[in-house]
């Protein structure tokens, strides 16, 4: 088969109201034919315009849209959003080769591997998540415990995210066995590129922690206010296993583009 040349289009940030949010992608081959989403309508429409623009000129670039009919060069929507979608040129390949190597599925990094983590790591596997475990604990964080995934020992939360590289893919689930774990490992997520960051604990330990981001680290109240915490859904689960279907049924709404 001729190999020829695609464009991939990514959204890699989405602020506000968006019909897909950040990790959703578009593939164009130069017949024509496209693969993924990025949110339908107009944009979609003019995502692909710039996508054949692309195999034209054989160049890549970056664009921004304002989904808002009332913005200065804004699109026709009625959404109110921003979405920046990154327009990647792909010389000479064969796109359901590409398709089958892209691996477009979600990364989700679970940081505890205690009963929460035990639980929801095999749901995320079976949704179409790939997933790293990450513990500072041996007995815990193993190939045993979690035959099906990246496991990683770390030496302490503070340090959490040495030698892991998120991207806008990335859901971060922090669920480790004490606060100091969590909010370590919280500071440093709001640093890196992600689309979910999610942790656990009860109203008033997580209202603690995002008031210490706020005062004593510096993060904005905006930044915090797209963290997930409580985490999961709220379907009054109680045992680990409900608390994972609650945790992964709120990451799938983040997925689908319906998250804040």
């Amino acid at each position: 088969m001729k190999e020829e040349s695609i464009v991939v289009a990514k959204i890699i940030d989405s602020q506000g109201s968006t019909p897909r949010k950040t990790g959703a992608w578009l593939l164009v081959e130069k017949s024509g034919a496209c693969h993924g989403t990025v949110g339908g309508g107009l944009i979609e429409a003019e995502v692909i315009k710039a996508a054949k623009k692309a195999l034209e000129t054989q160049i890549s670039e970056t664009l921004t849209f304002r989904l808002d009919r009332k913005a200065h060069e804004g699109l026709d929507m009625r959404c109110g959003g921003n979405v920046e979608v990154s327009i990647e040129y792909i010389e000479g390949t064969d796109a359901k080769s590409y398709l089958r190597e892209f691996k477009p599925n979600c990364k989700a990094f679970i940081f505890g591997a205690g009963h929460i983590g035990k639980a929801l790591e095999p749901v995320l596997l079976h949704i179409g998540f790939d997933t790293v475990v990450i513990d500072d604990r041996d007995e815990f964080a193993n190939k045993e415990r979690f035959p099906q995934s990246e496991v990683k020992v770390i030496k302490n939360y503070e340090s959490a995210f040495d030698g892991i590289e998120t991207d806008y893919n990335s859901y971060i689930v922090i669920v480790t066995r004490g606060h100091l774990g969590d909010y370590d490992v919280l500071k440093q997520s709001l640093k890196v590129p992600n689309a979910y960051i999610g942790m656990i604990g009860s109203r008033k330990k997580v209202g603690e922690t995002l008031k210490i981001l706020n005062e004593k680290d510096g993060f904005s109240q905006e930044k915090l206010d797209k963290i997930y915490s409580p985490i999961g859904l709220s379907i009054h689960s109680e045992t680990p296993e409900e608390i994972a279907i609650s945790i992964a049924a709120e990451m799938i709404t983040v997925r689908a583009g319906h998250g804040k």
